[in-house]
């Protein structure tokens, strides 16, 4: 607080921001580390030891490179500096290998490229409405954005403790959507084609940027009602912005085309696009992203359990391989339908489409393109197959945003990174952690609640009694997993229940705030077109 005092008053308080939680990221340095962490020193030794045209094949290690190819060229940067760190952490056949050199280079790693991050918060700040500024610094909507985006707990836990490089990413989709609310747009579509050709989960929101952009950069004047202009439409802005996305592609993909062109080698792509759409893995995760999937497996299981009770079905024909089990290969649900990767397509698309209708449609400018992005990615995240818990951060981030504009959507946001940000919690399963990740989340919690609250205490409360009543929910849940559950005898015999129990019950919060968030899209929508009526 005396550095943030001292910020105050020579106008550095985003610099006190970033340099605190960059301290904190030291901090976490030698916490646990998942098999990431492994995943991560493979792709360094697969990218540095190996020619170009063996990445996508090697499979010495069961981590294979499953990322788009600037992500692998990123690691290939990377592991030039590695090698001045530990050489063997370079060796392909070195598995599971750690040093304490190998540590220190990854960890600090994740932390330099969080400078992007930084500078792309700053830039989201610039373009924040300044209409509620408070008396006091702390009270400044620029102010409590930086908070939520530089100190989320989601972020810290992910990249910090788990270990992952999603600090970057998300850098560059901040610094893009701040370039389209500066009406750079030209720069905003090349970061996001970029960003795609790292970590191909940011197709989730990508129907939102091709719209948006269409909508409101090749169609150059609407009508006084809103409407379309049809004759404002450039050619010349649209084979601009298909120029940006096919040199970007080309970048990415052109060596792995050249290869099997002039060098007479395997066809690269498809063992490329193989990697990354790996759908003979299950529909859900080991452990259950907290999504539609896990309501209706977890309905599924209910009902298979009062089928057998009441002898409805026959013990001998329930399939084996169990969800809770931690597989995530294929399976059959026991009562309702199983679910297939086309299955779940058609279910996202039908989710996001409403919100593209109205992107289209009734355009509310860039922050219509962040709700209808939200959207995208929270539908995505909903319906999707094989999500990963930590998909919801591509909903929490950009909802920040959103969150010191209206009284509305801070609501929606406080819901939605509480609940979003507990389902992680499995990801951080070691005793030495409890305390920290508790820690961490009840401080950036309670930050974001009380800011928010004061930021709109004019306007009515931000929970009614029952979203009061379910948040605080979650306290008794953490020590029923926690402190409870153990000392059980059913932790030999049923010993995914916490996870259950967890995922089913964050499941439901985010489905609200997916719901509620979207039932506020379309009643804005319809009243701009009362208005303009």
């Amino acid at each position: 607080m005396a550095a943030l005092t001292i910020a105050t008053g020579t106008g550095n308080w985003f610099s006190a921001l970033a340099l605190g939680v960059t301290l904190l990221k030291c901090l976490l340095i030698p916490t646990y580390h998942s098999t990431d962490f492994e995943v991560h020193r493979n792709w360094l030794a697969i990218t540095h030891s190996l020619p170009i045209s063996q990445w996508y094949y090697e499979a010495t290690s069961e981590w294979t490179l499953d990322y788009p190819p600037f992500f692998a060229w990123f690691e290939y940067i990377l592991s030039h500096v590695a090698k001045y760190f530990d050489q063997e952490m370079l060796n392909v056949h070195n598995l599971n290998y750690s040093s304490s050199r190998t540590l220190l280079f990854q960890r600090f790693s994740v932390i330099f490229m969080d400078v992007l991050f930084v500078y792309a918060v700053r830039e989201c700040c610039k373009c924040i409405d300044g209409k509620k500024v408070g008396k006091e610094l702390t009270e400044k909507p620029k102010f409590i954005l930086s908070v939520l985006l530089l100190w989320n707990f989601g972020l810290l836990i992910v990249d910090h403790i788990h270990f992952q490089y999603n600090g970057f990413l998300f850098g560059l989709m901040l610094l893009s959507i701040a370039r389209l609310f500066q009406k750079r747009h030209m720069e905003g579509a090349f970061l996001f084609a970029v960003l795609l050709h790292f970590k191909h989960i940011y197709l989730y929101v990508a129907p939102a940027y091709g719209v948006y952009l269409l909508r409101s950069y090749c169609f150059t004047a609407n009508k006084p009602d809103g409407s379309i202009r049809w004759k404002s439409f450039s050619f010349v802005r649209v084979i601009s912005l298909g120029l940006v996305v096919f040199l970007v592609s080309a970048l990415s993909l052109g060596p792995f085309l050249a290869l099997f062109h002039f060098s007479f080698q395997q066809n690269q792509l498809p063992q490329v696009f193989s990697r990354l759409f790996p759908f003979k893995r299950g529909l859900c995760h080991a452990y259950w992203a907290p999504n539609f999937w896990a309501l209706y497996n977890a309905l599924d299981k209910v009902l298979s359990v009062i089928g057998l009770k009441l002898k409805f079905l026959d013990p001998n024909n329930i399939p084996k391989a169990s969800m809770t089990s931690g597989l995530v290969q294929q399976f059959q649900h026991t009562v309702l339908p199983s679910v297939t990767p086309l299955a779940t397509l058609i279910c996202t698309l039908i989710a996001i489409l409403p919100s593209i209708f109205c992107l289209w449609f009734k355009p509310q400018g860039p922050r219509g393109f962040l709700r209808c992005l939200t959207l995208c990615a929270l539908s995505s995240f909903m319906f999707g197959w094989h999500v990963h818990e930590k998909a919801i951060l591509l909903a929490i981030l950009p909802m920040s945003l959103l969150s010191v504009g209206k009284a509305g959507d801070a609501s929606i946001f406080l819901i939605l990174t509480t609940t979003g940000h507990y389902s992680l919690f499995p990801l951080l399963f070691t005793a030495p952690e409890l305390p920290i990740k508790i820690l961490l989340m009840l401080l950036f919690t309670i930050y974001s609640i009380s800011s928010l609250k004061t930021l709109f205490r004019k306007e009515k409360p931000l929970f009614n009694w029952m979203e009061t009543f379910y948040l605080l929910g979650l306290g008794p849940l953490e020590v029923c997993c926690e402190f409870v559950f153990p000392f059980t005898s059913w932790k030999v015999k049923y010993p995914f229940i916490p996870l259950l129990l967890t995922s089913v019950y964050c499941a439901v919060g985010i489905t609200y705030a997916w719901f509620k968030l979207y039932v506020s899209v379309l009643i804005d929508s319809a009243i701009g077109k009362t208005k303009k009526q």
